[in-house]
């Protein structure tokens, strides 16, 4: 009887791990959207600072510096929102790994020298088993 790890902890923890590792990376574009919307944003008010005044509820006047600073807010909240659930795959793959690491395992079959210890109260026996 072989023990081990079912097919779905044996290869769901490498999906997960690429799903993490994907998930990463989705996070770092949509921050570097947001970053993007807000240098715009800056550049925009840069030339006129008119353009950037705020309303009383503190949302811009202009509605072209709003649209940057919306999507801003925008990307910033998938990077987010990417980034935990990147966080989440990879302790989800973090258990996978050490549950299949703990689960007991039988010895390879491909072993042909295998040392051999006998200890009984008058001696110690150490040799060698050779399977063919």
């Amino acid at each position: 009887m072989v023990r081990g790890s079912p097919p779905l902890v044996k290869y769901g923890k490498w999906l997960t791990l690429a799903a993490a590792i994907g998930m990463g990376i989705k996070a770092a574009d949509a921050h570097n959207a947001a970053d993007d919307a807000f240098g715009q944003l800056q550049n925009y008010c840069g030339v006129n600072q008119q353009r950037c005044s705020l309303a009383p509820n503190g949302s811009y006047l202009d509605p072209v510096a709003e649209g940057y600073y919306q999507a801003s807010v925008r990307n910033d909240n998938r990077a987010r929102g990417w980034l935990l659930s990147g966080e989440l795959t990879l302790i989800g793959t973090a258990g996978l790994f050490v549950w299949e690491l703990t689960r007991p395992k039988d010895r390879p079959r491909n072993i042909p020298f295998e040392p051999m210890m006998t200890v009984t109260p008058v001696s110690t026996r150490l040799g060698v088993a050779a399977h063919f």
